[in-house]
């Protein structure tokens, strides 16, 4: 019994609330308590080391996550536990992938260095397609696609691409031309609209990608956390 801990010092060296210790255990967080014969929850060393374990996992992969998997590890379904941190894995995976395909194309589009577009004034869909070097149903496809956004004329409804438009077919045009997939197409021109120019587009994307290091680190740290947990509980 000489492990035995109080649920208000358990508590506060986790930085929460008892209440919230409480429910910790009824959502499966934490393992089972004993009980006094007045009914009093029985914390141990046991519990501030599945506390720990799932400050990690919340580190590295977010409090439902770590939620899902603490619960299924104290419920017996190691099975269910692998899988949800499977799943973390490979939505980082995913992440690493679109975070590459993304920066292959701007690269296409910094050796192109797409001009600014010469017109001064917006411009009808027959007079963007040739200057950006296409047919006019092509720039409708691209709009259907959410790709453009043109304005339009009040008086008659044409379709007007106006300078910054213009250029955003021009991107999109070499990116195709590149063979890019439109998924990065489209990623490449939500970093455009958002960033501006595609210097400060690398700039965003380079700070994701040491976000996605970071959180691949406090991953692999939660793995570890996890592995040395199950082994205490007799997994192998």
């Amino acid at each position: 019994m000489g492990d035995r801990l109080k649920a208000a010092d358990l508590a506060r060296s986790a930085g929460i609330s008892v209440q919230q210790l409480r429910t910790y255990v009824d959502t499966g967080l934490l393992p089972p308590v004993d009980r006094t014969p007045g009914g009093h929850r029985l914390f141990t060393a046991a519990h501030a080391d599945a506390l720990a374990v799932a400050r990690e996992l919340a580190a590295g992969h977010g409090w439902a996550t770590a939620r899902t998997v603490m619960a299924a590890v104290h419920a017996g379904d190691l099975e269910a536990a692998l899988a949800a941190l499977d799943a973390g894995h490979a939505r980082l995976d995913r992440e690493r992938g679109e975070l590459a395909a993304v920066r292959e194309a701007m690269g296409t589009v910094l050796a192109g260095r797409v001009p600014p577009p010469a017109a001064r004034r917006a411009l009808r869909i027959g007079e963007a397609a040739r200057a950006v070097g296409v047919k006019p149903p092509v720039l409708r496809l691209w709009e259907a696609r959410g790709l453009l956004r043109p304005g339009r004329e009040p008086s008659t409804g044409y379709r007007l691409y106006d300078r910054t438009e213009l250029r955003v077919a021009q991107v999109v045009a070499l990116l195709r031309k590149g063979h890019h997939p439109l998924a990065a197409v489209e990623a490449v021109l939500r970093e455009l609209r958002a960033n501006g120019s595609p210097d400060r587009v690398l700039a965003a994307l380079d700070a994701r990608a040491g976000d996605l290091h970071r959180r691949s680190l406090l991953r692999l740290g939660a793995s570890a956390a996890l592995h040395g947990y199950l082994r205490r509980l007799g997994h192998h």
